[in-house]
C-alpha cells in the first residue's frame, strides 16, 4: 500500500495496458498512455499537442467537450489514426466522477477488427 501511495499518478496511467486519455473542458488532451498513443499508431506527445475534435469524429464538438464525453460514456466512438483511417473504440466513463471536475479521464478498447468481422 505505502508503495502506492508514494508512486505519482501519471506513472500509474502510464503504465496501464489499456488506452488512457485525459481531456480537459476546453477539448484539450492533457494526457494520452502508451497504450492510447500505439491504438492510434502516434506517439504520445504528438497526442496531447492535439485537441479532442482532432481525433474523436463522432462526438460532437458544438458543445462542452466534458459533457459531451460523459454523454458518450461506455459507447463506441470513431478516432482518427495517423494514416487518417478510423479506430472504432468504446470509451469508458470518466474515472473522474465530480461534476465540477475540469478533467475527464477515459478508457478504450479497440473493437475495430472485432466489429469489422461482425459487419461481413
Amino acid at each position: 500500500m505505502a508503495l502506492l501511495e508514494q508512486m505519482p499518478a501519471l506513472v500509474l496511467l502510464e503504465r496501464f495496458p489499456v488506452p488512457v486519455l485525459a481531456v480537459a473542458e476546453g477539448g484539450a488532451i492533457l494526457f494520452a498512455n502508451g497504450a492510447f498513443a500505439a491504438m492510434l499508431g502516434r506517439n504520445a506527445e504528438d497526442i496531447q499537442r492535439m485537441q479532442f475534435a482532432d481525433i474523436c469524429t463522432t462526438v460532437p464538438t458544438d458543445g462542452p467537450v466534458l459533457s459531451v464525453v460523459h454523454e458518450h460514456a461506455d459507447m463506441i466512438v470513431e478516432l482518427v489514426d495517423r494514416e487518417g483511417s478510423t479506430v472504432r473504440a468504446q470509451m469508458s466513463r470518466s474515472a473522474l466522477l465530480r461534476g465540477d471536475d475540469p478533467v475527464a479521464l477515459a478508457t478504450f478498447q479497440d473493437l475495430t477488427e472485432r466489429l469489422w468481422v461482425e459487419e461481413l
